[in-house]
């Protein structure tokens, strides 16, 4: 009987449980403790008052929040664990500047490497330790149960408490350790191999043959053409072409062969240039080296190299080329700070002078030049050529044996230059086959490991340091994608949060800092944005070979472990932190079970049960797709943070969900989940939740979800249910919502205005009351949907930045004119007036317009030039009926980029 009740929670187990906590604490303690958990369960996860420690480092910076937070919260109640956590956060905060000087050196002695690592994994374990800390603490509930088991769990969290004071102790002492293997925390043999010499890259590029050279004839002219332009006298101009695009394609060489064409004179001109420098910018530039390069190429012998500081360089060089007509190529500009210097010392004269700079980031382009050349990827034949060229001698590419691996070595190439120039050179004097699938398949590897690859991961590399620190996070974490996958920009960025990479600054969302990533990755041609649509990139692609190569520093920095299925093993050096897994290799799934490191994990197209049993903190990421099943061991992931059910044949949400107390992004689109569980809206950290617009919410539900940041689409089928609108105004987060009206128990005449004007009423105070509001999509599809528009007044203070009204409607409503903060906006119309193309001109902010017409329009569209459209710079215009006529007067759309006719 005893054994029974010690196995069951019965009165002899409670009794042998307090016996054996006795040994460890005091009555005392176990009063206090008791009394703590009480009074702790409102405010346990309550958001951290003290400022997050501005550390750029990818893996110290939410650690160290982590710490932060703890300090105020569960840790401060367990006697002598805040002070240990107290010493790791200084301890760790005291090498983190270290740790990022290490970050920027490319090639790290052996020893300081393994330091670095080391520190790495330690931070790692730490913050798993806490991870399971707080799992462990939020999962012991009371619930309804009698005293003895309510007296049981709570010895029991007491239990976990110290258990988790014994592994911080043990941390600690690791850290102490390791900091006593490398007491100082200088960089002087850093300092010592930066003085070794080593051949620039570029080089090359710089002095390539011009015989040896593919598909370089067009984009010389249109470069040429650009610095030419002879209209209205303009050619003595002073005139600035930037050439952009990603490291390996191209540039210095297109520089090269623009600067060797035109140093003699060029097309109108009557005379050659009389001074003429090629100078090249290292990503840690040296103005006042950079400078005396270009007095060198200039043949200027007035500076004093030894004497002469920057603005006395700058002074000499513009007095020297002031009366002088001269070409500059400043090529691989990295930041606008260097060329602000350079400039200076080039002055705009009135001699035909011309200035080429090169660079790998477009927005860097734009502040060298309102003149831009952005490169293109060689064609698929040109790029045929330059592979055979350079693996043959000859551009002949008739060899049937080979069959279709040189066309799949070219597609993974993409077009990049320098990955075909490289490829091929592995090629070189290997005809055979077997060779070539080699190859092939070990690209990736070969990026690490051949010496034929050593230049073009130089080049690659110059990019990827040249990225700040929590940028090169973001990088990283897209080696757990498969190549050619299109990126879903919403979907990375909300990952990116999960992961606890973006921070939330002052006046910014995360997601809009997201963006700000996003968009900054694709300025730096890391990745390649696809459906661009009003200057935003839907989603993105990395190439394949920057692709490799991030994986290939992924693997290095121990930041995502691969499976695919031709692996056979794992690494076990460390720990694995996120793994990625691919296709079928539910056997792998066994063996990790068996390891039991993961912390992390993402899987791709396919998801399988076993794997989810193998870690107690284990912090998924997960997609499930079409006709995959959901797991039935869920409520063991107390950590997962993203879940996304893509078309997923279920037709209702597990209960387990509701115990995802971390879930911050859940995905059930598609599904056929018809309403949202209870459970569901109670999770209080989720911040993005789509659903079909015909999912319903429980009643009284919706102003429970106040981490709501995101929320698409909430339908709204009846009059009877507006109401429910109401409760929005506590979502105070709200940045985007997604509405579908379906209104047909509207009435018509007076009755149906005054219904109308209570949804205008509720869907006024919703925007009054979320003031972080941004975007609102707004779907229709009842006759009542322009009364509904008619009746609405927004306030002045309205922060709608993006607006979609997807519905046709009748007429442009009057209040849209006044929406001052409104930069985005797409509608359509069944019959354009001119009226409505007025009141869309005086959006004083807007940026982006697309305007749709079903019935076309009264004789013709007239954009006015006079006080309209002042802000906008892309306008889409889509018609669907013929002879309708666009009239553009003069000065209209004055800021206008983009057009597009449709």
């Amino acid at each position: 009987m005893a054994r029974a009740d010690r196995e069951h929670g019965g009165p002899a187990g409670i009794l042998g449980l307090f016996h054996k906590f006795k040994r460890l604490v005091s009555r005392h303690e176990i009063a206090n403790e008791l009394q703590l958990y009480k009074n702790s369960r409102l405010t346990r996860w309550r958001r951290a008052r003290a400022a997050l420690v501005t550390i750029s480092t990818g893996v110290m910076k939410p650690l160290l929040s982590k710490l932060a937070k703890q300090l105020e919260e569960e840790f401060v109640k367990l006697k002598g664990v805040h002070k240990q956590i107290s010493f790791l956060r200084d301890e760790l905060s005291a090498m983190a500047p270290t740790l990022e000087m290490l970050a920027d050196a490319e090639q790290l002695d052996p020893q300081t490497k393994q330091w670095r690592d080391k520190l790495r994994e330690l931070s790692y374990d730490l913050e798993d330790c806490i991870d399971g800390f707080m799992v462990r603490v939020d999962h012991e509930r009371d619930g309804h149960s009698g005293f003895f088991k309510r007296f049981k769990r709570k010895l029991e969290k007491l239990k976990t408490r110290h258990e988790i004071a014994n592994q911080i102790e043990q941390l600690k002492a690791c850290v102490i350790e390791t900091s006593e293997r490398h007491k100082r925390y200088t960089l002087d043999h850093l300092k010592q191999n930066s003085t070794n010499s080593s051949i620039d890259p570029r080089l090359q590029a710089m002095h390539e043959d011009i015989e040896n050279l593919v598909g370089i004839d067009d984009p010389k002219k249109d470069v040429i053409e650009l610095l030419n332009m002879e209209m209205n006298g303009s050619s003595t101009k002073l005139k600035v072409v930037s050439i952009a695009g990603c490291g390996g394609q191209g540039k210095t060489t297109l520089a090269r062969q623009v600067y060797d064409t035109i140093r003699s004179g060029f097309s109108g001109a009557a005379s050659g240039f009389s001074c003429a420098a090629f100078v090249s910018v290292s990503r840690t530039p040296n103005v006042r080296k950079i400078l005396i390069h270009i007095a060198d190429g200039v043949k200027f012998t007035g500076i004093n190299i030894q004497d002469d500081d920057v603005q006395q360089l700058i002074a000499k060089l513009k007095e020297h080329l002031h009366d002088k007509r001269y070409i500059v190529v400043i090529d691989d500009v990295w930041d606008t700070e260097a060329w602000e210097y350079i400039k200076l010392a080039l002055p705009s004269n009135d001699y035909g002078s011309r200035i080429i700079t090169t660079t790998r980031s477009v927005e860097v382009a734009k502040c060298c030049s309102s003149q831009v050349y952005e490169m293109d990827p060689l064609s698929f034949d040109d790029s045929k050529r330059l592979f055979f060229k350079r693996a043959f001698g000859s551009q002949d590419s008739s060899y049937p044996y080979l069959e279709d691996v040189p066309d799949r070595i070219l597609r993974k190439c993409s077009g990049l230059p320098l990955a075909i120039v490289t490829i091929s050179s592995m090629l070189t004097n290997k005809p055979a086959k077997a060779e070539w699938e080699r190859v092939l398949s070990a690209i990736g590897s070969a990026l690490a490991n051949s010496a034929d690859a050593k230049k073009m991961t130089t080049i690659l590399s110059m990019s990827y340091f040249d990225i700040p620190h929590n940028l090169r996070t973001c990088l990283l974490y897209l080696s757990v994608f498969p190549e050619d996958y299109e990126i879903e920009k919403q979907c990375l960025i909300n990952r990116w949060i999960a992961e606890g990479f973006i921070h939330e600054e002052e006046g910014q969302t995360k997601y809009e800092i997201g963006e700000g990533y996003f968009n900054d990755l694709i300025n730096r041609n890391m990745i390649q944005p696809i459906d661009v649509k009003y200057g935003q990139a839907r989603a993105c692609r990395v190439h394949d070979i920057i692709l490799d190569y991030i994986k290939c520093k992924a693997a290095e920095e121990n930041f995502v472990t691969s499976l695919k299925e031709a692996d056979h093993s794992y690494p076990s050096e460390y720990k694995v932190r996120r793994l990625c897994v691919s296709n079928h290799i539910e056997e792998k799934c066994y063996l990790m079970d068996k390891a039991g490191h993961v912390s992390r994990s993402r899987f791709a197209k396919h998801l399988f049960t076993p794997i989810l049993w193998f870690s107690p903190i284990l912090r998924y990421f997960l997609q499930y797709y079409k006709n995959t099943l959901f797991p039935n061991r869920t409520e063991k992931l107390f950590h997962m943070n993203y879940l996304r059910l893509s078309s997923v044949l279920i037709t209702k949400l597990p209960e387990e969900v509701g115990g995802l107390h971390y879930l911050q992004t859940l995905d059930i689109r598609g599904t056929r989940i018809e309403e949202v569980p209870y459970i569901v809206t109670r999770l209080q950290q989720l911040a993005c939740f789509y659903v079909d617009w015909d999912v319903r919410f429980p009643s009284g539900t919706i102003g429970q979800m106040l981490s709501s940041e995101e929320l698409r689409a909430y339908g709204v089928i009846s009059y009877k249910e507006v109401k429910s609108l109401q409760e929005f105004s506590k979502l105070t987060k709200l940045r985007t919502l997604e509405i579908r009206w379906d209104l047909e128990d509207l009435q018509d005449g007076s009755e149906g205005r005054s219904q109308a004007e209570d949804i205008c009423s509720y869907v006024s105070n919703l925007l009054y009351s979320c003031c972080n509001l941004r975007s609102l999509y707004i779907y229709g599809f009842d006759r009542k949907y322009q009364l509904l528009l008619d009746s609405y007044h927004p306030t002045a203070s309205c922060s709608i930045r993006k607006l979609y009204l997807t519905q046709p409607t009748y007429k442009v409503p009057n209040w849209m004119g006044s929406l001052g903060n409104l930069s985005m906006l797409e509608i359509r119309i069944f019959l354009v007036r001119p009226e409505d193309v007025e009141i869309l001109g005086k959006i004083p902010s807007l940026l982006f317009l697309k305007l749709s017409t079903i019935g076309g329009t009264n004789g013709k569209i007239v954009v006015h030039g006079h006080n309209t459209f002042r802000s906008l710079k892309y306008f889409c215009l889509r018609i669907y009926c013929c002879g309708t006529l666009v009239e553009f007067e003069f000065e209209s759309m004055p800021k206008l980029e983009h057009v597009k006719l449709k």
